[in-house]
């Protein structure tokens, strides 16, 4: 029988766990503070991993070079990007390192987009950052995204060049109590399970990206098996019924996540 990453349109590979801020609506940071038991153990991803899974990817998919960490900060982040020659390379950063970085990311990646968060103390210096980094850039790729989580005024975002995407916010530890009730698709099956692949700095492969610090949400090991076989697998393919079915709640992860796959604006 035939095997393809049918569906897959987006992976989260995430570069490093390790990050530079420390914002207060991050489960990450939460767990830091209050479950001692299941901290995070932070680090880089191995960079022969990167080049196998690298190998192993359909062409034209979207590749985001995060999921829990800040990507900027991993050291051979321009070689990990350009390793990507056929797909549609983006990330997600807190702006931090962007001047530093500059030369890594222009020409390289085809999207950035900026998170800005509710009440952050340091929005006035990522602000002038994005600035800097725009007047090195000029016309050149990526294009820009400026992400405004909660409460934020885009006021000042709205006049620099590029797309705004607001989002709601939800509890620090998962996709559940949002500020406002989360889109649900049409079809009433969570779209990220039957469309993403997230893979954290150790190879272990999520059905999503959303915040699982107890790992209920893995179905693969990617040093061990390859993407494919993974994706193809057995566990996700009985969660995929499971949610198929109307019974989300059947699947570890899913059973207390009230997300759809489907970002909501304010």
């Amino acid at each position: 029988m035939n095997r393809f990453f049918n569906g897959l349109y987006c992976i989260h590979l995430e570069l490093t766990s390790r990050c530079n801020k420390n914002c207060w609506m991050c489960g990450r940071r939460k767990i830091d503070r209050e479950y001692s038991e299941i901290a995070m153990n932070y680090g880089d991803m191995d960079f022969d991993l990167i080049k196998k899974m690298a190998g192993q990817l359909p062409e034209g998919i979207v590749v985001q070079f995060h999921n829990n960490g800040e990507p900027l900060l991993y050291p051979r982040f321009g070689e990990a990007v350009r390793l990507f020659k056929d797909q549609i390379k983006c990330v997600d950063t807190n702006a931090k390192l962007i001047v530093e970085k500059a030369d890594e990311i222009i020409d390289s990646l085809d999207t950035i987009t900026i998170s800005v968060i509710e009440n952050d103390p340091e929005a006035d210096e990522q602000y002038e950052l994005v600035n800097k980094f725009l007047e090195i850039k000029g016309k050149r790729k990526p294009h820009m995204i400026y992400r405004c989580l909660g409460d934020v005024d885009t006021e000042r975002w709205e006049k620099l060049d590029g797309i705004i995407a607001t989002r709601i916010l939800h509890n620090p530890l998962g996709g559940f109590k949002y500020s406002k009730n989360p889109t649900v698709p049409e079809i009433g099956i969570c779209l990220e399970i039957l469309n993403h692949m997230a893979i954290n700095r150790l190879g272990e492969v999520s059905i999503c990206v959303r915040f699982d610090p107890k790992r209920l949400g893995v179905i693969g090991d990617a040093a061990i098996d390859s993407l494919l076989d993974i994706w193809n697998g057995p566990k996700r393919k009985e969660w995929v019924q499971n949610h198929i079915q109307g019974r989300r709640d059947k699947a570890p992860l899913c059973s207390y996540c009230d997300f759809w796959g489907v970002p909501t604006g304010l």
